[in-house]
């Protein structure tokens, strides 16, 4: 199962978004665009779901409806994600959820509906809801007595994982005043590594081991072990000038061997949709440029489909590859209605150029970078 489809409709810098989506989706543009956004969206639907979640937690963790809610909207307020989902190419279901604030300025529920294939299920308000308001501050998708009918749906959405690891949190968990659980930045890093089933860990790391040899070739070795005080540390054996190396944490691990590290647990945790955020960062242009590569290749070194990836990313190396195809990119232009979304599939420019030999870094950076770069160095001269 995979996402086919999403629409926004005041998410945050979009104003009105719908496009057909991949297996495997890029979002290219400037900073602030909305790359980031794009992916909360996602991330929203999965925190509706998953325990300790919820429609209330999900809006006020983000500030609020007014937070959430696109500055240019003006007739219309509310905010709306729908998404169809699809496997083989046939959508199997549609997700819609429109929401407000009420009087209290407390998220509540516009419409919440569902449909199955091309069948509607559940369609919100009901007569139930008109009758007591306050049932409208949580979706029947979070609750397991009302989403029998579509629990698929639940259990999509809670399947998705978001990663965006920063390695001084993984060095220095305590940095985080809470250590989260299922942190996307990574202060529970090596507690997830540690917690997962023996084998399974040992065949994950094993594959990260392979591809590190290549990437850092001093490194021959790497373990999850225990301290004295039980803690999980994540260790690995270089080789050097003595005979039989020597054994450093990760604690002396460099940024770029931590998020590699990071990135290879993501592709193999779970089999849901993965968000990656910037997975360039800290890493070596030769390396970015082999990176949808390499996510390709550890997802078919075991017998499980190919999962739904969307990454974000301003790297010219990242796109060079030649199997990234015009209907996986998608342009982000900032707007004074909002971020505006353009699959590169759509213009017949863009498809020319491509035709004639130009990569999509050549095609997709050069349209997305600011329009007064030249003038950077010279902004503050007086």
């Amino acid at each position: 199962m995979r996402f086919s489809r999403i629409r926004l409709e005041n998410w945050r810098n979009f104003g009105e978004v719908d496009v057909p989506v991949a297996t495997r989706v890029f979002l290219v543009g400037a900073n602030a665009s909305g790359k980031s956004n794009f992916l909360d969206a996602l991330r929203f639907l999965r925190e509706l779901v998953i325990p300790g979640g919820g429609f209330q937690k999900a809006v006020l963790d983000r500030g609020g409806v007014s937070t959430i809610r696109n500055l240019a909207a003006r007739r219309e307020t509310s905010v709306a994600i729908e998404v169809e989902i699809s496997e083989d190419e046939s959508c199997l279901w549609r997700y819609r959820i429109v929401f407000d604030q009420n009087d209290n300025r407390s998220p509540e529920l516009r419409e919440e509906a569902v449909w199955r294939a091309d069948k509607i299920i559940l369609q919100r308000p009901n007569r139930t809801d008109r009758t007591d308001q306050e049932l409208l501050g949580q979706t029947h998708l979070e609750q397991n007595i009302a989403n029998q009918k579509f629990r698929q749906v639940k259990e999509f959405f809670e399947s998705i994982r978001y990663y965006h690891i920063v390695p001084q949190l993984i060095r220095e968990p305590e940095r985080m005043t809470t250590i989260v659980n299922e942190d996307p930045f990574g202060s529970d890093f090596l507690n997830r590594v540690s917690e997962t089933h023996a084998s399974t860990r040992k065949a994950r790391l094993s594959r990260i081991q392979k591809v590190l040899k290549n990437v850092v070739p001093q490194l021959s070795g790497i373990e999850l072990w225990k301290d004295r005080r039980g803690t999980p540390r994540l260790r690995g054996k270089y080789e050097h000038w003595r005979r039989r190396g020597a054994w450093q944490t990760e604690k002396d691990f460099s940024d770029g061997t931590l998020r590699i590290i990071g990135l290879l647990w993501a592709l193999q945790d779970g089999e849901g949709p993965l968000l990656l955020e910037e997975p360039e960062l800290s890493l070596h242009s030769a390396i970015v440029s082999r990176l949808p590569q390499l996510q390709y290749a550890i997802q078919t070194s075991w017998d499980k489909p190919i999962r739904q990836t969307f990454v974000s990313t301003h790297s010219p190396e990242l796109l060079v590859d030649e199997g990234i195809g015009a209907h996986e990119t998608f342009l982000l232009y900032p707007s004074t209605n909002g971020t505006e979304v353009f699959p590169c599939a759509n213009n017949d420019t863009i498809m020319k150029e491509l035709d004639a030999g130009l990569s999509m870094a050549d095609v997709a950076i050069l349209r997305t970078q600011p329009k007064n770069l030249v003038q950077l160095s010279l902004a503050l001269k007086p």
